[in-house]
Order: structure tokens, then C-alpha cells, then sequence
């Protein structure tokens, strides 16, 4: 499926569709709604965070790690298991989610930069990019490598059932305390924290490496998000599956990685070179590390 029309007049591309998002409206609306009514729980608490970890993991570790920079290996299964983690987390199919965030690199914070807030300030670059007609869909073409597993397409074409799946699941399990607290909570904390490493890790945070972008290392958000707010070593060299380069630089989600590592359900989990890490003078290695478009295929 590809992207609309370039032709297509430029306001029109860039309209919010208000009421295809009505969906995602409403998740935040559900959320306050229902801790309203149901009262704050410290139990309910512990099930969003336990369902954003997973979650998240399958952002960071599969849709961004794996499926968007192939910086580890897996099995055919493997790889069908990072994408049904990453679909459930209300963030697109993984096509349309790789596709997306390779252009990111390949034109980070031009122009041409899908959601720079340098170019279209912090809330286009936070969520708006999203909900415009011009990013509805994903141009397939820049991820060949990923296209052509039968199980991905279907995946991307029917992500919102897989959605549905999951908060019927919690809905059977706990019922609507469940439902509230691990998933319309729990999504709504997810999405912005998930879009900060796109508007804020490009605008507040400590910059090691001279890149031609904006990214940044922020400590707090590399906490929040499983390790993506190292998002400057990142954009320095994006072919590691360890975004925080330095021991004391958390990136839990790197670690998660590494114990899967020891099952060998993935494997070849890529580090960071030493004379790269250290490398804080060295010009923009960024464009150089950029994978081609369609990729080569990491599953077995």
C-alpha cells in the first residue's frame, strides 16, 4: 500500500483526518474517563505498567531495532513474535512503522524529515505527522526485506484487529478495571512517551556526537522509554542494538535483548565499536550507517 499521492495539493496532504482519528481521541478520553469513575489503584497501576513494558519492548526491541534497522538476528518465528508485540502496542503495522522511521534517518531533521520539530515545530513532530493524510499509509517499497514475509503484510493490513484482540483478552481476564488500567491507560502513556524520542530526544538533552541532526542523549527518557532517549548515540551509529554506549547509560531494553540472546532466540545482537563510541570529535557517521531501503533479510 503505498503513500497518497504526492500530487495532491500540499494543505490537503497535511490535514489532520479528524475523523479517521477519532479512535485515537477517544483512547485518551476512555483513559480519563476511566480513572474517573473507577478511582485511582495501586493494583491498576501495576497492570499498566506491566502492559507498557511488553509493550514497549516490542517498539524499541522489535518494531525499532530489529524491523526498522535489522541490528540483531532471529528465527522466522522470532521475528513474527516482535511483530505481534509491536501491533498490539496501537502503533501501526511493522511495515508501515519501519518504513516511516527509515525515512527519519535517511532525512533526519531536512526537509524532507517526516517529523522534525526543527522543520514543523514540537506537536507535528510529537503526534500530528500521524494523523495527516500523508503518512496514512506506508510506500511498501522502502521495505522490501520486510514485505516479502506473507504473515508481516497481514499484520499491517489487519493491525487493528490485533488491538481488538488484546483488550478483549484483558477485558475476559479482569474485566473493565483491566481493560482501563492495562490497556486505554497503559496505551495513552505509551503513545507519548513513544513520541518523545521524535519531538523532545530533538530538542532537550546533551549532544556527544557532532550529527547533522538535532538528537540528543536524555537520561530520563532513555529510563522511561527502555533506553531510546540515548537517541544521539543512536543517530551516531545506528547499526547497534545497544543505545546506551556506556555502562551507566540504561538501556533496558538492550538488556532484554541480551538475556534473549542466551536462548538464542535472537542472536548477533550488534554492539557499539569502541573506536565509534569514542569517537565524540569524528564528523557525522550518521548517513553512512543508514541501512539501504530494502534492507537485507535478518530472519532464518
Amino acid at each position: 500500500m503505498s503513500s497518497v499521492p504526492s500530487s495532491a495539493p500540499q494543505a490537503e496532504l497535511d490535514r489532520v483526518r479528524w475523523i479517521d482519528t477519532i479512535p485515537y481521541w477517544s483512547v485518551h478520553l476512555v483513559a480519563v474517563a476511566g480513572i474517573a469513575l473507577l478511582g485511582f489503584s495501586w493494583s491498576g497501576v501495576a497492570l499498566a505498567a506491566i502492559s507498557y513494558a511488553v509493550r514497549m519492548f516490542g517498539i524499541t526491541a522489535g518494531y525499532h531495532r530489529y524491523f526498522s534497522h535489522r541490528t540483531f538476528k532471529t528465527s522466522r518465528v522470532g521475528q513474527l513474535g516482535f511483530a505481534l508485540l509491536g501491533v498490539i502496542s496501537t502503533q501501526k503495522g511493522p511495515l508501515w512503522w519501519a518504513a516511516h522511521h527509515r525515512n527519519h534517518h535517511k532525512y533526519s531533521d531536512q526537509p524532507e524529515d517526516l517529523h522534525s520539530p526543527r522543520q514543523r515545530g514540537f506537536w507535528w513532530s510529537h503526534m500530528f505527522w500521524i494523523l495527516v493524510r500523508r503518512h496514512q499509509h506506508a510506500d511498501h517499497t522502502k521495505v522490501k526485506d520486510l514485505a516479502a514475509f506473507p504473515e508481516l503484510r497481514f499484520i499491517d493490513r489487519f493491525e487493528i484487529l490485533f488491538t481488538i484482540a488484546y483488550a478483549a483478552a484483558l477485558y475476559l481476564i479482569g474485566g473493565t478495571h483491566a481493560l482501563i488500567w492495562g490497556y486505554f491507560v497503559s496505551t495513552v502513556v505509551l503513545w507519548h512517551l513513544t513520541f518523545t524520542i521524535n519531538s523532545l530526544a530533538h530538542v532537550w538533552g546533551a549532544r556527544r556526537y557532532p550529527t547533522s541532526d538535532d538528537s540528543r542523549n536524555n537520561p530520563l527518557l532513555a529510563i522511561l522509554t527502555l533506553g531510546e532517549g540515548w537517541h544521539n548515540n543512536h543517530h551516531h551509529y545506528q547499526r547497534s542494538a545497544r543505545q546506551g554506549f556506556y555502562w551507566w547509560e540504561v538501556d533496558l531494553s538492550f538488556y532484554g535483548l541480551k538475556v534473549l540472546e542466551l536462548f538464542r532466540i535472537v542472536w548477533d545482537v550488534q554492539g557499539v565499536p569502541r573506536h565509534v563510541r569514542d569517537q565524540t570529535a569524528a564528523p557525522n557517521r550518521a548517513r553512512l550507517d543508514v541501512e539501504a531501503e530494502d534492507g537485507t533479510s535478518a530472519a532464518a
